[in-house]
Protein backbone atom coordinates (compact mmCIF):
# COMPACT_ATOMS: atom_id res chain seq x y z
CA UNK A 1 0.00 0.00 0.00
CA UNK A 2 1.27 3.45 -0.90
CA UNK A 3 1.90 6.07 1.74
CA UNK A 4 0.62 9.45 0.62
CA UNK A 5 2.55 12.67 1.30
CA UNK A 6 1.40 16.25 0.74
CA UNK A 7 4.22 18.82 0.54
CA UNK A 8 3.39 22.52 0.52
CA UNK A 9 5.72 25.15 -0.88
CA UNK A 10 6.91 22.39 -3.18
CA UNK A 11 8.28 24.71 -5.87
CA UNK A 12 10.79 26.38 -3.54
CA UNK A 13 14.36 25.18 -3.08
CA UNK A 14 13.75 23.16 0.08
CA UNK A 15 10.23 22.10 -0.91
CA UNK A 16 11.44 20.63 -4.20
CA UNK A 17 14.15 18.69 -2.40
CA UNK A 18 11.67 17.37 0.18
CA UNK A 19 9.27 16.24 -2.53
CA UNK A 20 12.02 14.64 -4.61
CA UNK A 21 13.52 12.75 -1.66
CA UNK A 22 10.09 11.50 -0.61
CA UNK A 23 9.27 10.47 -4.19
CA UNK A 24 12.44 8.36 -4.24
CA UNK A 25 11.05 6.22 -1.41
CA UNK A 26 9.42 2.87 -2.05
CA UNK A 27 5.60 2.97 -2.33
CA UNK A 28 5.50 6.73 -1.80
CA UNK A 29 2.80 8.79 -3.48
CA UNK A 30 3.75 12.46 -3.35
CA UNK A 31 1.49 15.45 -3.95
CA UNK A 32 3.17 18.81 -4.57
CA UNK A 33 1.17 21.89 -3.57
CA UNK A 34 2.00 25.16 -5.30
CA UNK A 35 0.44 28.41 -6.50
CA UNK A 36 1.98 28.73 -9.97
CA UNK A 37 0.49 25.97 -12.13
CA UNK A 38 3.08 26.06 -14.91
CA UNK A 39 5.97 25.93 -12.44
CA UNK A 40 4.35 23.28 -10.25
CA UNK A 41 3.54 21.11 -13.28
CA UNK A 42 7.11 21.42 -14.56
CA UNK A 43 8.68 20.50 -11.23
CA UNK A 44 6.29 17.58 -10.80
CA UNK A 45 7.38 16.27 -14.20
CA UNK A 46 11.05 16.70 -13.31
CA UNK A 47 10.59 14.74 -10.08
CA UNK A 48 8.73 11.96 -11.89
CA UNK A 49 11.55 11.74 -14.42
CA UNK A 50 14.39 11.81 -11.91
CA UNK A 51 12.86 9.27 -9.50
CA UNK A 52 10.89 7.09 -11.90
CA UNK A 53 7.90 7.51 -9.60
CA UNK A 54 4.71 7.88 -11.64
CA UNK A 55 2.57 8.50 -8.55
CA UNK A 56 3.86 12.06 -8.17
CA UNK A 57 1.17 14.66 -8.86
CA UNK A 58 0.32 18.24 -7.94
CA UNK A 59 -2.44 20.45 -6.58
CA UNK A 60 -2.77 24.20 -7.09
CA UNK A 61 -3.64 26.12 -3.93
CA UNK A 62 -2.99 29.54 -2.41
CA UNK A 63 -2.03 28.69 1.15
CA UNK A 64 -2.63 32.24 2.37
CA UNK A 65 -6.38 31.84 1.78
CA UNK A 66 -8.62 29.64 3.88
CA UNK A 67 -11.21 29.14 1.14
CA UNK A 68 -8.53 27.70 -1.18
CA UNK A 69 -7.34 25.31 1.53
CA UNK A 70 -10.89 24.20 2.28
CA UNK A 71 -11.46 23.55 -1.43
CA UNK A 72 -8.31 21.42 -1.58
CA UNK A 73 -9.47 19.29 1.34
CA UNK A 74 -12.94 18.94 -0.17
CA UNK A 75 -11.64 17.65 -3.50
CA UNK A 76 -9.08 15.33 -1.88
CA UNK A 77 -9.77 11.64 -2.42
CA UNK A 78 -8.13 8.75 -0.61
CA UNK A 79 -5.81 8.79 2.37
CA UNK A 80 -3.19 11.27 3.53
CA UNK A 81 -0.51 9.84 5.77
CA UNK A 82 1.94 12.76 6.01
CA UNK A 83 1.35 16.50 5.71
CA UNK A 84 4.54 18.55 5.34
CA UNK A 85 3.79 22.22 5.99
CA UNK A 86 6.68 23.95 4.28
CA UNK A 87 5.23 26.91 2.35
CA UNK A 88 6.52 30.30 3.38
CA UNK A 89 6.60 33.92 2.27
CA UNK A 90 8.49 36.90 3.60
CA UNK A 91 7.79 40.01 1.48
CA UNK A 92 10.04 42.94 2.21
CA UNK A 93 7.11 45.33 2.53
CA UNK A 94 3.92 44.75 4.49
CA UNK A 95 1.31 43.19 2.22
CA UNK A 96 -2.19 41.85 2.75
CA UNK A 97 -4.20 39.02 1.22
CA UNK A 98 -7.51 39.82 -0.53
CA UNK A 99 -9.14 39.06 2.83
CA UNK A 100 -7.06 41.79 4.46
CA UNK A 101 -4.68 39.55 6.46
CA UNK A 102 -0.97 40.37 6.61
CA UNK A 103 0.74 37.98 4.19
CA UNK A 104 3.35 36.39 6.47
CA UNK A 105 0.78 35.62 9.14
CA UNK A 106 -1.64 34.30 6.51
CA UNK A 107 0.89 32.10 4.70
CA UNK A 108 3.41 31.04 7.33
CA UNK A 109 1.06 30.62 10.29
CA UNK A 110 -2.59 30.50 9.32
CA UNK A 111 -1.79 28.43 6.23
CA UNK A 112 -0.29 25.75 8.50
CA UNK A 113 -3.17 26.09 10.95
CA UNK A 114 -5.91 25.89 8.31
CA UNK A 115 -4.30 22.95 6.51
CA UNK A 116 -3.99 20.91 9.68
CA UNK A 117 -7.60 21.69 10.55
CA UNK A 118 -8.86 20.92 7.05
CA UNK A 119 -7.08 17.57 6.84
CA UNK A 120 -7.48 16.46 10.46
CA UNK A 121 -10.29 14.00 9.70
CA UNK A 122 -8.48 12.57 6.65
CA UNK A 123 -5.23 12.20 8.61
CA UNK A 124 -7.10 10.49 11.44
CA UNK A 125 -8.77 8.08 9.03
CA UNK A 126 -5.33 7.36 7.53
CA UNK A 127 -3.59 6.89 10.89
CA UNK A 128 -0.88 6.35 11.85
CA UNK A 129 -0.28 9.77 10.32
CA UNK A 130 2.09 12.68 10.75
CA UNK A 131 2.25 16.44 10.42
CA UNK A 132 5.66 18.08 9.99
CA UNK A 133 5.78 21.84 10.41
CA UNK A 134 8.90 23.33 8.84
CA UNK A 135 9.79 26.11 11.26
CA UNK A 136 13.17 27.65 12.07
CA UNK A 137 15.69 28.17 14.82
CA UNK A 138 15.45 31.84 13.84
CA UNK A 139 12.30 32.47 15.86
CA UNK A 140 11.00 35.03 18.33
CA UNK A 141 9.32 38.44 18.58
CA UNK A 142 5.78 37.04 18.89
CA UNK A 143 3.28 39.73 19.90
CA UNK A 144 -0.15 38.23 20.49
CA UNK A 145 -1.62 41.72 20.55
CA UNK A 146 -0.19 42.69 17.16
CA UNK A 147 0.11 39.55 15.03
CA UNK A 148 -0.36 41.52 11.79
CA UNK A 149 2.10 44.38 12.46
CA UNK A 150 -0.63 46.99 12.50
CA UNK A 151 0.88 48.71 15.53
CA UNK A 152 4.56 47.75 15.17
CA UNK A 153 6.67 48.92 12.27
CA UNK A 154 6.76 46.07 9.76
CA UNK A 155 10.11 44.40 9.29
CA UNK A 156 10.09 41.20 7.25
CA UNK A 157 12.76 39.54 9.37
CA UNK A 158 10.87 40.29 12.56
CA UNK A 159 7.61 39.12 11.00
CA UNK A 160 9.32 35.94 9.82
CA UNK A 161 10.76 35.25 13.27
CA UNK A 162 7.31 35.73 14.77
CA UNK A 163 5.78 33.31 12.25
CA UNK A 164 8.32 30.61 13.00
CA UNK A 165 7.83 30.97 16.76
CA UNK A 166 4.11 30.64 16.12
CA UNK A 167 4.64 27.48 14.04
CA UNK A 168 6.55 25.89 16.88
CA UNK A 169 3.88 26.84 19.41
CA UNK A 170 1.04 25.59 17.21
CA UNK A 171 2.90 22.30 16.84
CA UNK A 172 2.50 21.77 20.58
CA UNK A 173 -1.13 22.87 20.49
CA UNK A 174 -2.08 20.41 17.76
CA UNK A 175 0.02 17.60 19.21
CA UNK A 176 -2.00 17.78 22.42
CA UNK A 177 -5.30 17.81 20.53
CA UNK A 178 -4.34 14.91 18.24
CA UNK A 179 -2.84 12.68 20.92
CA UNK A 180 -5.69 10.14 20.77
CA UNK A 181 -6.12 10.26 16.98
CA UNK A 182 -2.93 8.50 15.89
CA UNK A 183 -1.50 11.72 14.43
CA UNK A 184 1.90 13.01 15.53
CA UNK A 185 2.77 16.69 15.05
CA UNK A 186 6.39 17.82 15.09
CA UNK A 187 8.33 20.90 14.02
CA UNK A 188 11.83 21.27 12.68
CA UNK A 189 14.45 23.66 11.42
CA UNK A 190 15.50 22.73 7.88
CA UNK A 191 19.00 23.43 6.66
CA UNK A 192 20.34 26.90 5.90
CA UNK A 193 19.75 26.97 2.16
CA UNK A 194 20.25 29.77 -0.34
CA UNK A 195 16.66 30.33 -1.49
CA UNK A 196 14.31 33.10 -2.52
CA UNK A 197 13.02 33.23 1.05
CA UNK A 198 16.48 33.49 2.59
CA UNK A 199 17.43 36.12 0.00
CA UNK A 200 14.32 38.17 0.84
CA UNK A 201 15.51 38.09 4.45
CA UNK A 202 18.94 39.31 3.39
CA UNK A 203 20.76 36.00 3.78
CA UNK A 204 22.36 33.40 1.57
CA UNK A 205 22.87 29.85 2.77
CA UNK A 206 25.71 27.37 3.17
CA UNK A 207 23.79 24.11 2.69
CA UNK A 208 22.36 22.48 -0.42
CA UNK A 209 18.59 22.05 -0.83
CA UNK A 210 19.03 18.30 -0.27
CA UNK A 211 20.82 18.98 3.01
CA UNK A 212 18.05 21.40 3.93
CA UNK A 213 15.41 18.75 3.27
CA UNK A 214 17.12 16.07 5.34
CA UNK A 215 15.45 16.66 8.71
CA UNK A 216 11.89 17.22 7.35
CA UNK A 217 12.16 14.05 5.24
CA UNK A 218 13.54 12.10 8.19
CA UNK A 219 10.62 13.22 10.36
CA UNK A 220 8.22 12.25 7.57
CA UNK A 221 9.61 8.75 7.09
CA UNK A 222 11.65 7.51 10.05
CA UNK A 223 9.89 5.51 12.80
CA UNK A 224 11.01 8.13 15.33
CA UNK A 225 8.73 10.64 13.63
CA UNK A 226 5.76 8.53 14.72
CA UNK A 227 7.03 7.93 18.24
CA UNK A 228 7.38 11.55 19.35
CA UNK A 229 4.84 14.36 19.11
CA UNK A 230 4.92 18.02 19.99
CA UNK A 231 8.72 18.15 19.64
CA UNK A 232 11.08 20.51 17.83
CA UNK A 233 14.05 19.11 15.87
CA UNK A 234 17.30 20.38 14.43
CA UNK A 235 19.63 18.08 12.48
CA UNK A 236 17.47 15.06 13.38
CA UNK A 237 17.83 15.80 17.07
CA UNK A 238 15.01 16.86 19.41
CA UNK A 239 15.83 20.21 21.02
CA UNK A 240 14.28 21.93 24.04
CA UNK A 241 11.80 24.55 22.86
CA UNK A 242 11.34 27.47 25.22
CA UNK A 243 8.43 28.80 23.17
CA UNK A 244 6.11 25.94 24.14
CA UNK A 245 6.75 26.13 27.89
CA UNK A 246 4.09 28.80 28.41
CA UNK A 247 0.92 26.74 27.98
CA UNK A 248 -1.29 29.82 28.36
CA UNK A 249 0.49 31.61 25.51
CA UNK A 250 0.28 28.50 23.31
CA UNK A 251 -3.46 28.30 23.92
CA UNK A 252 -3.90 32.04 23.37
CA UNK A 253 -2.16 31.77 19.99
CA UNK A 254 -4.32 28.78 19.02
CA UNK A 255 -7.47 30.72 19.89
CA UNK A 256 -6.22 33.78 18.00
CA UNK A 257 -5.75 31.65 14.87
CA UNK A 258 -9.15 30.07 15.39
CA UNK A 259 -10.70 33.54 15.42
CA UNK A 260 -9.67 34.07 11.80
CA UNK A 261 -12.47 31.67 10.88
Amino acid sequence: MNRVFLVTGATGAIGQAIARQLAAGKNHEVVLAGRDEAKTRRITGEIRASTGNETVRYEIVDLSRKAAISALAERWTGPLHVLVNNAGATPRTRQETPEGIEVQLATNVLGYFWLIQAFAAILSQSAPARVINVASYWAGDLDLGDLEFKRRRYDNGRAYRQSKQADRMLTAAFAARFESLGITVNACHPGDVNSRLSNDLGFGGHESPDQGAETPVWLATDPEGQQMSGAYFEHRQAKPDRYVRDAAAVEALYQACLAYG
